[in-house]
Formats: structure tokens, C-alpha cells, sequence
């Protein structure tokens, strides 16, 4: 298994996972109005990344990390807003092969801390994260869309 930056021609792979995983953590979300901003992300690299984990040419997952600037931590951090590997591949630790490649992406790129969210349901992955040393701070995350 190894990993790469996402380019334009792993847009329609992306989004076939996109579509699974959005399903999977029930968030409402259409293939169509997606794609723009998922092409933004892998044109501009000082907005984040995208990458992909292949088995040689076969996309088995990626991870999406953004890229904010917070006073606390000193600089630079990302949001780790989607991890996602194929049904057929999860188990066998890959999880945790595909998390460590977005903290070592977080760090090349200067960040200081990769935070993320996780559906409380999401026992596997709470886990997964938990291990890896995340906490979940006395705060809580909240969010106003802006017209």
C-alpha cells in the first residue's frame, strides 16, 4: 500500500467513495454539487489535501485534511474531515496505516495539531482515534452555514 496527493483524474474515484462514506456517516450529501469543491481542494494545496491509499492503481481509501491557523496551538493545524477506506479493505489495521499517513501529511506540511469528528455511534473509529492519542476536549465543535 502506499499513498499520493489526489489529482484531477482521481476525481471520479473520489467521489464513489465520497458517496459511501457520506452515506455511511449520514450526512446528507449529492455527488453533483460535490464535485466542485472537491476539485477546489485538490487544485489549491494552500487550502489542503487529498490523498489517495492505493494498492498499485487501486484506490483502497483517502483522507482529507485542511488547513487553519489557531493562535492555541501555535500556528498551523488541520481538520481531518474524511477517512475512508472500501468495505473490502477495512480490518486488518489498515485503519490506523491509513490515520498515521494523514498525521505524517499534517506534519510535513507545518501543522501543529490535526483535529476531526466522529459520530459518538462510531465505536470502531472512536477507538481507532483514542489510540492514536486523540481526546475530545471539554469543548464542543459548532457550526452556523453562512448564506
Amino acid at each position: 500500500m502506499h499513498f499520493r496527493p489526489a489529482t484531477s483524474s482521481d476525481v471520479p474515484a473520489i467521489l464513489d467513495m465520497m458517496e459511501d462514506f457520506n452515506r455511511l456517516e449520514h450526512i446528507p450529501w449529492r455527488r453533483g454539487p460535490g464535485e466542485a469543491p472537491l476539485r477546489t481542494l485538490i487544485g489549491s494545496p494552500g487550502l489542503g489535501t487529498v490523498v489517495l491509499g492505493l494498492d498499485g492503481d487501486t484506490p483502497l481509501g483517502y483522507f482529507v485534511l485542511t488547513w487553519g491557523f489557531d493562535l492555541e496551538w501555535g500556528g498551523r493545524d488541520a481538520f481531518l474531515t474524511e477517512l475512508y477506506l472500501r468495505a473490502e479493505v477495512r480490518g486488518a489495521g489498515r485503519g490506523r496505516v491509513f490515520l498515521d499517513a494523514a498525521l505524517a501529511s499534517a506534519r510535513a506540511h507545518g501543522a501543529r495539531a490535526v483535529h476531526l469528528m466522529v459520530r459518538t455511534d462510531n465505536t470502531p473509529a472512536l477507538e481507532l482515534y483514542r489510540r492514536a492519542g486523540f481526546t475530545a476536549p471539554p469543548r464542543v465543535l459548532m457550526t452556523r452555514p453562512l448564506d
